[in-house]
């Protein structure tokens, strides 16, 4: 099974330029079709699919990943509207569906599962993991016990050492161990909303966040170091299951020179 991976590509209304300086609307096309390539059996997307959550920019994403060969599991972010979310991609034809009230959770079945789980806290940008996030998430695991299994979030529930995005890391860090610690076919915790490729464990599990489709976030380690981003090329994941193994490429977004022999 191969899943494309893409997250935050801040879609913007027509004519507007994210942060003032890129055009998102064909940055997300362009990788698109790029992940369309490496034909995967699912796409997912970890969220901050808008810049401002408004209609017009949802019909632009609807326009987009309605001719996407695969399936299609998205979750917000908190740049994304939830109701506008719900109802600008409900239309979407190879969505996986999500429920029709509170938070957008949603699950892909296949060799490998996928729960997106909405940790959005509306009119908020950090994540949240409440007992009732915990209960949903408990109980959608037990019902597939031996199934290996991804848990994809929009913010990471651990901080990355970047303090400027760290204070809107997920919380409820607790709870979520917790109803992890009953379920050992959790193999890999997934998320967006850092706009860097980062590594790391979360509860005995490999965790990693996706690149950002729109501007990365500058690398600024110091603990009172000024927000930036810088405008690099666009990236996403592919997470390959084969035998029983699960390896999670980074892939640059674009066109460059080669292939070229390598021997």
């Amino acid at each position: 099974m191969l899943i494309a991976h893409l997250s935050d590509p801040h879609i913007c209304p027509t004519g507007q330029l994210y942060q003032a300086v890129l055009d998102t609307t064909p940055r997300f096309a362009e990788t698109l079709d790029q992940a369309a390539s490496f034909a995967p059996d699912l796409l997912i997307l970890s969220g901050d699919l808008t810049e401002h959550g408004d209609a017009g920019s949802y019909a632009s994403a609807r326009e987009l990943l309605a001719g996407f060969p695969a399936p299609v599991l998205a979750i917000p972010g908190n740049h994304d509207d939830r109701e506008g979310f719900r109802t600008g991609l409900s239309s979407l034809p190879n969505l996986i569906p999500f429920p029709t009230t509170g938070p957008l959770h949603a699950v892909a079945d296949g060799p490998v599962r996928v729960i997106g789980l909405d940790v959005t806290v509306p009119g908020g940008h950090h994540g949240l993991v409440t007992p009732d996030h915990a209960a949903w998430l408990d109980a959608t695991l037990a019902a597939a016990p031996d199934k290996p299994t991804l848990l994809m979030m929009h913010q990471p529930p651990y901080a990355t050492g970047i303090a400027f995005i760290d204070e809107f890391r997920c919380f409820g860090e607790d709870l979520l161990s917790e109803v992890l610690a009953r379920h050992p076919q959790v193999i890999r915790l997934i998320a967006g909303h850092v706009h860097r490729s980062t590594l790391t464990s979360f509860a005995g599990r490999p965790a990693l966040t996706a690149p950002a489709i729109t501007t990365s976030l500058a690398l600024r380690l110091a603990p009172d170091a000024e927000p930036a981003s810088i405008t690099e090329p666009a990236a996403f994941l592919l997470h390959h299951w084969q035998e029983g193994q699960l390896v999670s490429h980074l892939q640059v977004a674009g066109r460059y020179p080669g292939p070229h022999p390598f021997f």
